[in-house]
């Protein structure tokens, strides 16, 4: 039985975790993962939300109303930020939240709140709580909350890029004007940056207001890559911060090369596309030479 209920959906993923698997060996690291997603399930619950999923390093959450998701994001940064187990590790969390009717159906969410709210956690950086202004709007009391706004952003399946801002929860901000000076989280009027992308015959140009741009298997991926290493849903290339970002989702991991540096391999992680290179989804360069995707950042 499936039903529409506004929602607020909320995203949050532990920011460090790849390091800390290479570090801590896959064992700890598990634990230590699995012991920030209990906390953030103790803090969803006591305001009144519901964890629906986790997914490796990362879990959904509804909560009934704005109110409830918000001050949710905050005690959730608050409890991980403050405790010495996690801090001696470097691990933080990063949040993306959006208020919008949903499809409820055998105990899971879909729909495009669901999209907007992945994408809000897709574009916060570490230690920080993205959302739709949208959201912000609905409240009656939003003079407990401090926000500042963080420009636009493009969601997929939406025509016109939506306002979002970023919500404050650290008790000390003498520092969050400087920040917010150092980082752009869309294009502003005169970004001319583009990113050219050549795969095979095809030659593709993503400028700053480009939806995300989808690698995979799907055939409804941007670009469809059919190999059979090749995940549904392999990777992710967007603007974010000023810069074109590739992020992986897959089985098998990105591998990606900057001119002459060293093959890096990205799995449920992501990086900077700078200056030119190539980008093989599943399988090193080496092994994958039908399948390379090869990119160059300019204006």
């Amino acid at each position: 039985m499936s039903e529409s209920q506004s929602l607020t959906i909320l995203f949050a993923d532990v920011s460090g975790s790849t390091k800390l698997f290479e570090t801590r060996g896959d064992v700890e690291a598990r634990r230590l993962v699995a012991a920030i997603l209990m906390a953030l399930a103790e803090v969803t619950a006591r305001h009144g939300g519901r964890v629906i999923k986790t997914i490796g390093d990362e879990i959904m959450c509804t909560f009934p109303g704005p109110m409830q998701g918000l001050l949710g994001a905050v005690d959730m940064q608050k409890r991980i930020a403050l405790d010495p187990g996690f801090a001696k590790d470097r691990l933080a969390i990063r949040i993306g939240l959006h208020h919008g009717d949903a499809l409820v159906e055998d105990n899971d969410v879909y729909g495009d709140a669901v999209n907007t709210a992945a994408r809000m956690a897709s574009l916060a950086k570490r230690e920080q709580i993205i959302a739709t202004a949208s959201t912000l709007k609905m409240l009656t009391n939003a003079g407990m909350l401090r926000t500042r706004s963080v420009g636009q952003a493009r969601v997929a399946g939406k025509l016109q890029p939506i306002d979002i801002v970023d919500v404050l929860w650290q008790e000390d901000t003498s520092n969050v004007t400087m920040v917010q000076r150092a980082i752009r989280l869309d294009a502003g009027p005169g970004d001319k940056t583009r990113l050219l992308l050549r795969y095979r015959a095809q030659v593709l140009e993503l400028d700053p207001l480009s939806p995300p741009f989808t690698l995979g298997r799907d055939s409804n991926s941007s670009l469809v890559v059919d190999a059979e290493w090749v995940s549904r849903n392999h990777a992710l290339i967007e603007y974010k911060r000023g810069y074109f970002v590739i992020s992986d989702r897959s089985t098998n991991g990105t591998y990606v090369k900057f001119g002459e540096d060293d093959e890096l391999r990205l799995h449920r992680d992501e990086v900077l596309l700078r200056k030119s290179g190539a980008i093989s989804l599943g399988q090193t360069i080496a092994l994958n030479p039908d399948h390379v995707l090869y990119f160059q950042c300019g204006e």
